[in-house]
């Protein structure tokens, strides 16, 4: 018969996402570009840009649930997606480099600085071999053995919180009897899918809250410190992706209470696990270079 579909491919029909996703990225670019060159309405238009691209991101995603709910996302397609979500962590693994690659930079090769009452002070030209050391003189640093630490073995056990719901939903332990505060929540005795998304998210939520917190109370600042910038935007950096990544799991959340995923079919959810398995393996490395190795020797704050 002609026309009759003959492979497993998924042959995708017209659709307006990609170009008003790309000029919602341009208003938003052009406006942060405002924003700070201090230009009139720059935030405005950062805000209506970022406001269509979330619009953007909201219908595209849910034509490609519905999509999934026709039958075409077939085994061939979901590889598809897997490799997709692949190219898309190392490309995110990328970003990562170049933040390790400048803190690695500054501290295996000092500038001669020197941090005094809250200031930078640079050192004159014939004592820069004695000023010149990583951290900078003077400095104080986080203890790595306090907030940090406390947040490695939140993130280690979100980890397998995130992993038990995986593989709570591929053997199908679901449902239960509802009661006590996981009845509350809609929530079977027996789902440990629902248990390991709800545990996740919260223990999510807790690293950016404690996260939050040392950062408000850190001893340095962000401006003009080549520790701090390092710091900040490494660690930072990181936050952000901790911060989408449970978005990432509440939106799964919200469709494993609308039933979307099955055994067979749920690559939503599994994108979400590895994207929370590769915010937990960069923070390892972050914990062990910036907070331990990069701060080692130095005087700790005690606040």
């Amino acid at each position: 018969m002609a026309g009759a579909k003959t492979h497993d491919y998924h042959i995708l029909p017209p659709s307006p996402w990609p170009i008003i996703g790309a000029f919602s990225a341009l208003i938003m670019a052009a406006g942060g570009i405002m924003y700070m060159h201090s230009a009139a309405h720059g935030g405005w238009v950062f805000l209506i840009g970022l406001a269509a691209v979330l619009f953007t991101m909201w219908g595209w995603w849910h034509q490609v649930i519905r999509e999934a709910h026709a039958g075409d996302h077939t085994p061939v397609v979901q590889l598809h997606f897997r490799y997709g979500m692949i190219l898309f962590i190392a490309s995110e693994v990328m970003f990562f480099v170049g933040w390790f690659w400048a803190f690695f930079d500054f501290s295996l090769f000092p500038t001669a600085m020197s941090f005094v009452d809250g200031q930078v002070e640079r050192a004159a030209e014939g004592a820069a071999a004695i000023a010149a050391q990583w951290p900078p003189k003077g400095l104080e640093v986080i203890n790595a053995f306090e907030f940090p630490l406390l947040n490695t073995l939140i993130l280690l056990t979100s980890g397998t919180t995130v992993t038990w719901a995986h593989h709570a939903l591929i053997h199908g332990q679901r449902g239960g009897e509802k009661t006590g505060l996981w009845g509350l929540l809609g929530v079977g005795n027996r789902d440990g899918v629902l248990k390991g998304l709800w545990l996740t998210i919260v223990l999510g939520v807790l690293f950016t809250s404690i996260q939050a917190y040392e950062y408000a109370h850190a001893p340095f600042p962000f401006k003009g410190l080549n520790y701090g910038a390092s710091f900040f935007m490494a660690t930072g950096f990181h936050g952000f992706h901790v911060l989408i990544g449970t978005i990432f799991l509440i939106v799964t959340l919200i469709r494993t209470y609308k039933g979307d995923f099955t055994p067979k079919q749920h690559f939503g959810f599994e994108a979400a696990a590895w994207y929370w398995h590769f915010v937990d393996v960069v923070w390892l490395f972050l914990f062990v270079s910036i907070y331990v190795w990069g701060g080692w020797g130095a005087p700790v704050h005690a606040g």
